[in-house]
């Protein structure tokens, strides 16, 4: 597992998180997190995933939603924002970068770790693998 790092092949045209080809994760801890990471690597996903902190996903994440996603929201901005309310929780995420691959095993993978939200980035497509629990 490495640490995160926002570069913009990771975000929109309007500069919204979007990393295209991967599944962004929030885990309750740490301690999920490398777990869950381990089990990924021991499916085939190494070096493909990327940790990244409560403190990361409040300051490099949460501020690509920008002032103009108050005037027209929009999903990856909503989702974005559920990001920033379980980070400041204290939740921790994990990007994997699926290439080609399903995200079908990564979801089991997560579900199982108790992940509290997944979202799986396609082309002008977020599926969500985790149930949202309001």
């Amino acid at each position: 597992m490495t640490p995160f790092s926002l570069d913009s092949s990771m975000t929109s045209m309007g500069g919204v998180f979007y990393p295209t080809g991967h599944v962004f994760a929030l885990v309750p801890s740490d301690d999920v997190a490398d777990a869950a990471a381990q089990a990924l690597h021991a499916l085939g996903y190494d070096g493909a995933v990327r940790h990244a902190t409560p403190k990361v996903i409040l300051s490099d994440i949460v501020p690509t939603l920008g002032d103009a996603e108050e005037a027209l929201p929009t999903v990856e901005g909503e989702i974005v924002r559920r990001m920033a309310e379980l980070a400041a929780s204290g939740h921790h995420g994990l990007l994997v970068d699926l290439g080609k691959d399903d995200a079908h095993e990564v979801a089991e993978v997560l579900n199982a770790y108790g992940a509290t939200a997944a979202f799986h980035y396609r082309e002008q497509v977020i599926d969500e693998l985790v149930p949202y629990a309001d």
